[in-house]
């Protein structure tokens, strides 16, 4: 029998060995570790999950809260219900903010940290240095932890892992010393926790048991019912986990409708065989593996059911002779059982990160084995160095796809077919590079594998939205909700597409139904504010955008929308501060600056505003907003050639512009100083922009009448000046309406209208 107690060093070993050996191969298995995935510090976040998890989420984005942690522990989200995982992606947020790198780096300490702590237990319960070490070593950079490892939103895997090993080595803590309450405690705390990052762990009290059998060697007939009964709060533990698991994943478990029993019972089958084959030869290792939508092949299911039927007798016959064959057996197939598919969550088959902690006993019993054979130790030195290298190269390799998402999914659909779910994901990637005929190109392959994805059609909506198709996107996202009615996002993505075709009401009905079924939908309460806000509405905007800033205070574009709304309405002190709170959480968001030096320009604070179109420009110097508004103020300022020269440049970004256009041509036409006026080109500019506007905006009329005046054409501008009147008069602009009454009379008497020396504002 192995003995329980402390390892101790074997006949003839070096003191080296016995003082040394264990730091040593603490060290060797962390370089291996930051080896193969320290080049995920370079990569960027994945558009899959980690949206939902790090970035997009605003409870997580603001680090460590008290509501954020309320949150944590109260509520479902993400399917999931695992309060210290958000917990850590809070941390994250608080040190290194959204910068990916600090991200990952918390994920690659964690698993080394795992890697460390599976080989300590491992050899505190076998006595076994090199051996513990080889299977820390496969486990540490095995292809198959890559997707656990360089992917942000697989923090669960790998923490959860770390609670794992050290509720372990509490567990034989607890049995190598007297009974202890405070020891035990110590166990199942540690079990909780680790619950509490991932519901994988409710088998622990499972592998706890096999333990008891090898190596701890506990089990004797007449004690086995009290090591099952010493389970029992562990088991209780299990059975809670397991509860809110099914509770928090209702949503996305998949019904026998679309899966049924026998399909989910012969891919479980298969699984289990092909992460074996993916353990020998890991290649074609991609992040998502369809399920088969016509079900597997008969022979294949019978195949991987005769070899788990083979591997399994031969470990049960093997039980006393080598009864870490029969422990490792078992711990994988007993950990895989949560994942395997019964009860399906999702729409793969199967998926690499599931292995994450069922592999391990394999590994122990494949080395195991392979200690039994009758080699020299430089052999056995030989073999482990070229399995560990050549696993290291191919998780390098692997590690490499999960740079950005466009890479990860290329790679996606270069090792699977029909896999719908990569093509769209890609198409996400390349939307938002800007590659919109690319995405389209990805949706539609992903609706000829799969007509009824919904995902597809609303994402299709999305790519046709961009490109200003806004009835082919309406139909697409139509489709969607009659695939999946219900879906608050599809909802707001219609309103989207209708706001952009100037369908107002039924946008704003889009939204309200977004709003109903997710009332905490921050976007489409600001989306709404900005519907309302074109209907006139203002008071209902306003009141959208502060419920948007209720569930999320860091929503920049809300903050810049209400103060928009504030200013439309007059209340500009308000305004102020919701422009520079947008500011604060979003420095380089150019339109908030932009508004912020508008009010300023409005309250007359020239200095002020000037600045901020500025800094706007330092940001973004093609911003022809900035270089129009700049040329408003200098206008005020007295300074005419300075306002022109940024007119001419706003002009020159937008040529198109018709707001631009009237700028230019007012002052060409009604500059004071007369070496700066151009009637000719001031009423070409003019009329381009009446053109554009439809002839029926009194402002650009007034300017029409002022150049038309300019070039001596004194009866048009008479007759285009009372249009104007006309129309200042029904808009009840006053001001704009007592200016043409007074303009007028000098165009009927023949004179032109030049702004006087000590009137610099136009209107």
């Amino acid at each position: 029998m192995i003995d329980t107690s402390p390892p101790k060093v074997p006949v003839g070993a070096g003191g080296w060995e016995q003082r040394w050996g264990a730091p040593a191969v603490c060290l060797v298995l962390a370089a291996i570790t930051f080896a193969v995935f320290g080049q995920t510090l370079t990569h960027g976040f994945i558009d899959f999950d980690d949206n939902n998890y790090v970035y997009d989420n605003p409870v997580v984005a603001r680090g460590l809260t008290l509501q954020g942690i309320v949150w944590a522990f109260t509520r479902f989200h993400a399917s999931n219900w695992h309060p210290l995982t958000w917990l850590s992606h809070m941390l994250d947020c608080q040190l290194y903010g959204l910068n990916p790198a600090g991200h990952h780096l918390t994920n690659v300490l964690l698993h080394t940290a795992t890697v460390i702590v599976l080989f300590l237990v491992l050899r505190r319960m076998t006595g076994a240095l090199w051996r513990s070490a080889f299977v820390a070593a496969v486990f540490a950079i095995h292809p198959l932890r890559v997707e656990s490892v360089a992917w942000v939103a697989e923090r669960k895997d790998v923490l959860s892992g770390l609670f794992f090993m050290l509720t372990i080595g509490a567990y034989v803590r607890y049995v190598r010393r007297p009974w202890s309450l405070a020891r035990y405690g110590l166990v199942a705390l540690l079990f909780a926790l680790g619950l509490m990052c991932k519901p994988m762990l409710v088998t622990l009290p499972v592998v706890l048991l096999l333990l008891d059998y090898w190596p701890l060697q506990r089990v004797e007939p007449r004690k086995l019912s009290q090591l099952v009964l010493e389970k029992l709060p562990l088991l209780a533990l299990s059975t809670a986990g397991c509860v809110v698991a099914l509770l928090a994943q209702a949503e996305v478990i998949q019904s026998t409708g679309s899966f049924s029993l026998p399909m989910r019972i012969a891919n479980a089958l298969v699984a289990c065989m092909d992460y074996l084959g993916q353990m020998v030869f890991p290649a074609g290792l991609a992040v998502l593996y369809p399920y088969p939508d016509n079900g597997l092949p008969p022979w294949k299911v019978a195949l991987a059911g005769a070899l788990l039927a083979g591997l399994s007798a031969v470990a049960l016959w093997q039980r006393r002779k080598r009864p870490w064959l029969l422990i490792g057996w078992i711990w994988y197939l007993v950990m895989l059982l949560p994942v395997l598919g019964i009860i399906q969550v999702g729409e793969q088959a199967h998926a690499d990160r599931y292995t994450y902690l069922p592999q391990i006993g394999i590994y122990v019993a494949v080395t195991w084995v392979a200690a039994e054979w009758r080699v020299s130790r430089v052999a056995y030195g030989g073999l482990m160095a070229g399995v560990l290298a050549a696993l290291m190269v191919c998780a390098w390799k692997q590690t490499a796809y999960w740079r950005d998402s466009e890479t990860l999914w290329t790679r996606a659909l270069a090792c699977t077919t029909d896999n719908s779910v990569a093509h769209v994901n890609l198409g996400i990637a390349l939307l938002q590079k800007g590659r919109v005929d690319d995405a389209i190109t990805q949706y539609q392959e992903a609706l000829q594998i799969n007509p009824n994805d919904a995902e597809a059609h609303v994402n299709f909506g999305q790519a046709l939205v961009r490109k200003g198709k806004a009835d082919d996107a309406i139909s697409h996202y139509q489709k969607a909700l009659q695939i999946k009615p219900g879906i608050a996002e599809t909802h707001f993505n219609l309103g989207n597409a209708f706001l952009q075709k100037g369908s107002v009401a039924e946008a704003i009905a889009q939204y309200q139904q977004a709003l109903q079924i997710n009332p905490s939908y921050a976007q489409a309460r600001n989306n709404l504010g900005n519907a309302l806000q074109q209907e006139g509405r203002m008071d209902e905007a306003i009141s959208q955008y502060q419920g948007a800033l209720q569930i999320n205070p860091d929503y920049a574009e809300a903050h810049r929308n209400l103060g928009l709304a504030l200013a439309r309405k007059g209340r500009l002190d308000e305004a102020i501060p919701q422009f520079q709170q947008a500011l604060k959480i979003k420095p380089d968001y150019v339109d908030a600056r932009v508004n912020l030096g508008n009010v300023l320009l409005q309250k007359g604070r020239l200095d002020e505003a000037i600045s901020q179109y500025q800094e706007a420009l330092q940001i973004d110097p093609d911003n022809g907003d900035a270089q129009n508004n700049i040329g408003n103020v200098l206008l005020q300022m007295g300074k005419a050639d300075e306002a022109i020269a940024h007119f001419r440049k706003a002009l020159q970004l937008e040529p198109a512009n018709p707001g631009f256009q009237n700028n230019l041509a007012w002052l060409l036409a009604a500059c004071p100083q007369a070496s700066l006026r151009n009637g000719a080109k001031a009423l070409e500019l003019a009329r381009q922009a009446n053109a554009l506007t439809g002839g029926e905006d009194p402002i650009i009329l007034h300017t029409l009448a002022a150049a038309l005046a300019e070039t001596g054409r004194f009866s048009e501008a008479v007759e285009t000046a009372r249009h104007a009147l006309q129309l200042a008069g029904a808009q009840s602009n006053t001001t704009l309406a007592g200016q043409l009454q007074w303009e007028l009379k000098l165009y009927q008497a023949g004179s032109p209208f030049h702004i006087p020396e000590q009137t610099k504002n136009k209107n």
